[in-house]
């Protein structure tokens, strides 16, 4: 393994040219040349030696400072940022349209204006958790779905991982019912905690959806198709493998829906 791929297995960040004299945070010395002089910690902003990264242990507690928005932040990164087991925008988003939007037609599938969708996205980047999606403000409860289904897709990371992507594919593909479900339990398993607590909790939510089947029209069926490829993204930038696993994301998600309360 060369020094540099320890750097980012170790450190977990950039490295970084510094405009102006800048001093290492571990060694206290100062970082010598003009470009690329050193490490900087994309989360909690340390600045390091690339030789000194080595040494830094990269469990760091991101800087709620340096956390400029909600949208498109690292899933792990926020969480820690605000010391949550989810993003908060996933809990006020869910607690909204539980509370006055569950019967609603179409739920999921039918969109919002995306103009109403930006605002609410916007309010969260500016408001955090303060942010008003209340009836008041947004009384088509399309918007509030539109923007919980925005904030997935505009994650750097999906919810199920590029990591795990592939194991999840391989999973849906099995024949039979029960080793099915006992594989895509295992994959589960690979998740960081972030990601599978905010999978968790979704899927109690769209749970809760399928119940109100006769009003909104919704089946798990249905919410595999909306939700396989905002929560799922294949590592491959083509259009080919997309096309191709289209049904398999459909499938897993069916699938945590159906049996969410054996496999979390």
């Amino acid at each position: 393994m060369t020094e540099f791929s320890e750097i980012f297995l170790l450190f977990g960040s950039q490295v970084h040219t510094f405009r102006g004299p800048h001093w290492c945070e571990y060694c206290a010395n100062f970082m010598w040349g003009l470009i690329a002089q050193g490490v900087r910690c994309s989360d909690c902003g340390l600045n390091v030696h690339k030789q000194c990264s080595k040494h830094v242990p990269n469990d760091c507690q991101p800087d709620l400072k340096r956390i400029k928005k909600v949208y498109c932040c690292d899933l792990t990164t926020l969480v820690k940022a605000h010391n949550t087991q989810r993003p908060m925008v996933v809990d006020i988003c869910i607690r909204e349209i539980e509370a006055r939007g569950l019967k609603s037609e179409g739920l999921y599938r039918v969109s919002g204006f995306t103009e109403h969708i930006e605002d609410v996205k916007m309010a969260f980047d500016r408001d955090g958790e303060k942010a008003d999606i209340s009836a008041n403000i947004y009384p088509d409860i399309n918007i509030i779905t539109g923007a919980l289904k925005l904030y997935f897709r505009d994650l750097p990371i999906p919810v199920i991982t590029y990591d795990t992507y592939s194991k999840f594919i391989e999973a849906a593909k099995i024949a039979n019912a029960d080793e099915r479900l006992e594989a895509v339990h295992e994959v589960l398993m690979l998740l960081p905690p972030a990601h599978y607590e905010t999978l968790r909790y979704l899927m109690i939510h769209l749970k809760k959806v399928t119940m109100n089947e006769k009003d909104n029209f919704m089946n798990a069926e249905n919410l595999g198709i909306v939700f396989g490829p905002t929560l799922m993204r294949s590592p491959e930038d083509s259009t080919l493998t997309t096309l191709h696993d289209m049904r398999y994301q459909k499938l897993i998600v069916q699938i945590l829906i159906e049996n969410e309360d054996v496999l979390f």
